[in-house]
């Protein structure tokens, strides 16, 4: 279980990174992209220097599919939350663990126990409450933001499924190179974003991007390898919902921010589920 241990310590690492970001009002779409095209120069030199370099097929297969999915979910979360609240946006992100736990049941066979089902359907509630918003939070309804919400959960659910795919394409021992690749890719096509948006560029910003990206290609090497050791079934609920339960424990404590009484039984329910899905 260390691994399951560090992948959410450093996980709950990224979420307040980016949302120290945020606070600060740095432009997203910059901070993002430049964070993977510093994660993918890192790897990059790292692999070289080590004599651990490799690209073949697979390798570009997956990287580039994965780098796809990565820089779609956030640049689309980016985006829902200028039209949606940031509850419904957030829990979609969150909840969209359901999908690579499923399509892993369902693709790779992999195992799930009935505790294990009860465990995700109780982690299912306890992140709903631990995402609500207060009582005086502005909700927007309406077919669009639906769709858009949805498109949340999709996306961030199949870059998730995706990573599982590392593990089972048979690149374990490549993941770093596969990593580098997803880098890259999300680099790439973040960049393109940013140019036709034509918004100027803050030095700032980059920079943000740049430390954030050296912390990242620590991070995602990190759920690359606990993902080579536990099914999904087990880690994306535990770490999915240790980061949401640690992240509200750090919003009331650090960022002064209240915890409504949904969400402090949101994160009691949490532990419990974590205990039975482990």
């Amino acid at each position: 279980m260390y691994w399951l241990f560090i992948a959410t310590l450093f996980s709950f690492g990224f979420v307040q990174l980016f949302k120290g970001s945020q606070r600060r009002g740095e432009y997203a779409p910059v901070v993002v992209t430049a964070n993977y095209i510093t994660l993918s120069l890192a790897l990059g030199t790292y692999l070289v220097m080590t004599g651990h370099w490799a690209v073949d097929a697979n390798i570009l297969k997956v990287g580039i599919s994965i780098g796809i999915t990565f820089i779609s979910a956030m640049l689309m979360m980016t985006h829902a939350l200028t039209l949606a609240g940031v509850s419904p946006v957030v829990t979609a992100f969150r909840l969209s663990m359901l999908l690579p736990v499923a399509l892993g049941v369902w693709i790779w066979s992999e195992p799930i126990s009935f505790l294990q089902l009860v465990g995700i359907a109780l982690a299912i509630i306890a992140l709903v409450l631990m995402t609500q918003h207060s009582p005086n939070a502005q909700h927007k309804h309406g077919t669009k933001i639906f769709i858009v919400i949805l498109i949340v959960f999709l996306i961030q659910g199949i870059a998730m499924t995706c990573m599982r795919w590392v593990h089972y394409a048979g690149l374990d021992a490549q993941r770093l190179n596969v990593l580098m690749f997803i880098g890259t890719t999300a680099g790439l096509l973040g960049s393109i974003f940013v140019l036709m948006r034509r918004k100027p560029i803050q030095k700032k910003d980059v920079q943000v991007g740049i430390g954030i990206g050296l912390y990242n290609a620590i991070a995602l090497s990190i759920t690359l390898t606990a993902l080579s050791m536990f099914p999904g079934t087990i880690y994306f609920p535990v770490v999915g919902c240790s980061v949401v339960l640690l992240d509200n424990l750090f919003a009331h404590f650090y960022w002064k921010e209240h915890l409504a009484r949904p969400a402090m039984a949101g994160v009691g329910l949490a532990v419990f589920a974590i205990i039975l899905v482990m």
